[in-house]
């Protein structure tokens, strides 16, 4: 019974000193001339806060009419490829941490140049390199190697390779048109036609040198074709007979001919071919 009547004793005096003080509050005087001051932006201050918003808006639209704009010119979508587009020439360079640049491609109207250090060309499937190219070599690592050109490939200096074949069902053919054509190796020369005929020709002469060893022909038939025929004097009865048996002669410079063959050598009866050449 103490507790509960000292706190509504408590309570009656909290009452009592919130009573008192808000009459309190009730009777201060009041200023009857108090200026209300507004808060906000009003004024010149609102007017630029609104330009400025306006402002902002207006380029965010250009820039994304912009960025359409780019999109829709350089084709920029999933599927289709990236396309650069310029009036003069598009440049694309590589640089390093030092910001020194490194390599740069540049494709213009006349030509397209690259220049770096070494500049490949890979192949998509299993990235094997198909072209390569620096100070010291060119190296083409494709399977063929095809000029369509009617003038073929012209090399300022030699060509080096193992092997040289003509396409299937075409005719191989190396030409000099105004110079001399060269074919030597230390180890030998080897031309063979495994299915077809060998033929050597020539304006002038045709020469068959063997310094140290010999020409050596061997076939069934070794045919002579528009040698000389020299002649002597027969017998009456030697001359009305068809002469089909004929010598093969030397002259000492090494020309052939032929004498109709007799009895014995006649050769240096018709010998006198040997002064005409």
């Amino acid at each position: 019974m103490d507790r509960s009547t000292n706190l509504d004793i408590e309570e009656l005096k909290m009452t009592r000193e919130q009573y008192i003080l808000a009459t309190q509050q009730n009777n201060l005087p009041r200023a009857e001339n108090a200026q209300l001051y507004p808060v906000g932006i009003y004024g010149w201050r609102k007017r630029c806060l609104y330009f400025f918003v306006l402002l902002l808006l207006v380029t965010m639209i250009v820039n994304l009419a912009m960025t359409i704009w780019i999109l829709k010119v350089m084709n920029f979508t999933v599927d289709s490829p990236l396309v650069l587009q310029s009036d003069r020439n598009v440049t694309v360079n590589a640089r390093n941490h030092m910001g020194q640049l490194t390599g740069q491609l540049t494709v213009g109207a006349d030509a397209v140049e690259a220049q770096c250090k070494r500049f490949e060309v890979r192949a998509s499937e299993d990235g094997r390199v198909l072209f390569s190219a620096d100070e010291d070599e060119i190296t083409i690592g494709a399977e063929k190697l095809k000029v369509t050109g009617t003038e073929g490939a012209v090399f300022g200096h030699s060509v080096e390779t193992p092997h040289i074949r003509a396409e299937p069902f075409q005719d191989l053919r190396l030409e000099s048109p105004t110079r001399s054509l060269i074919m030597e190796a230390p180890r030998g020369v080897q031309v063979s036609a495994a299915a077809g005929d060998f033929k050597a020709t020539c304006r002038k002469e045709l020469h068959l040198q063997s310094t140290e060893g010999e020409i050596f022909l061997n076939a069934d038939t070794i045919r002579l074709g528009n040698l000389p025929t020299g002649s002597f004097t027969s017998s009456p009865s030697s001359s009305n007979a068809r002469q089909t048996v004929y010598e093969l002669c030397v002259c000492p410079n090494g020309k052939l001919y032929l004498s109709p063959a007799g009895a014995g050598s006649t050769c240096q009866a018709s010998s006198n071919i040997c002064l005409w050449s």
